[in-house]
């Protein structure tokens, strides 16, 4: 018999195939079991965070980097399913109900914030930004990493924020056209500045470490994903070694990228900033 739990069922043993949206398929499994959306555990095999926190979904496209996003199909799926918070597929939305999830989590966590969109989009009011960060700044055992490609408004709002060490702030870098991003990213107030080259399409030769605490780098995944180069790679990872900035290797992506996996030259590469050490609570 067909029902609205059958076909939910039914979509996560296929979506949970799917290691992009396994953070997300977590969120629908135990919302559905517990018939509470804002109660959502989100337990993300991102291979640099632990969780995922989504109070805003949805997003626009402001470069190439954004042309093939993965957060945008996952969005479409879970609007088709019926799923409360997407309920507008993947337009700019405020999720208030998923504030005070982080204070609910008591073991300590890195929490990606906003894996489902962008904190600092024009649609996100000053207001909504400084209520997250108000939650980041309470639930302090835990460290959020939130990453933009909207670096300027980063830069415009970041004497009205308040930066607890806890709070990471990233820019994602896909070509030297936008190697901008890093310069506003270094102008800022946080404590933990990071870069997200990815999906990296492109050589990002010469770049300015200066006052950046960490590098991850990742080739695009999924369907139509863009090709990645292994020179790209090995340039960013010899350019952080020799500034002492931490690098992390994601993947390097495909179409299968388990298959692909994450080797970069006999290993694996999962440097974490000096300052990442999680408290003990």
């Amino acid at each position: 018999m067909k029902t609205k739990t059958n076909s939910v069922i039914y979509y996560l043993y296929f979506a949970s195939q799917k290691p992009v949206a396994a953070g997300i398929v977590e969120d629908i499994s135990t919302s559905t079991a517990n018939c509470k959306a804002y109660d959502m555990a989100t337990n993300s095999h991102i291979e640099w965070t632990d969780a995922t926190w989504n109070p805003v979904t949805g997003c626009t496209k402001i470069s190439p980097g954004c042309k093939h996003c993965y957060a945008e199909r996952l969005a479409k799926r879970l609007e088709a399913m019926g799923q409360a918070n997407y309920r507008n597929g993947f337009k700019v939305t405020l999720q208030p109900q998923m504030l005070g999830l982080p204070l609910r989590w008591k073991s300590p966590k890195r929490i990606f914030v906003n894996s489902m969109s962008d904190l600092f989009h024009e649609d996100v009011s000053t207001d909504y930004i400084n209520r997250v960060f108000e939650v980041m700044g309470r639930a302090n055992w835990h460290q959020y990493q939130v990453l933009t490609k909207r670096s300027e408004r980063v830069l415009e709002l970041s004497k009205e924020l308040k930066w607890a060490p806890q709070i990471w702030m990233g820019v994602s870098v896909e070509s030297e056209k936008y190697a901008y991003r890093i310069d506003d990213l270094r102008k800022t107030a946080a404590h933990v500045k990071f870069l997200s080259l990815e999906p990296l399409l492109g050589p990002l030769r010469k770049l300015n470490l200066r006052g950046i605490d960490w590098a991850i780098v990742g080739g695009e995944s999924g369907p139509s994903a863009r090709p990645i180069d292994l020179e790209w790679v090995t340039d960013i990872r010899d350019q952080c070694l020799k500034a002492t900035v931490p690098f992390f290797f994601k993947q390097w992506g495909g179409v299968q990228k388990k298959k692909t996996g994450r080797i970069l030259e006999g290993r694996t590469w999962d440097e974490m900033p000096v300052r990442g050490e999680l408290a003990v609570v």
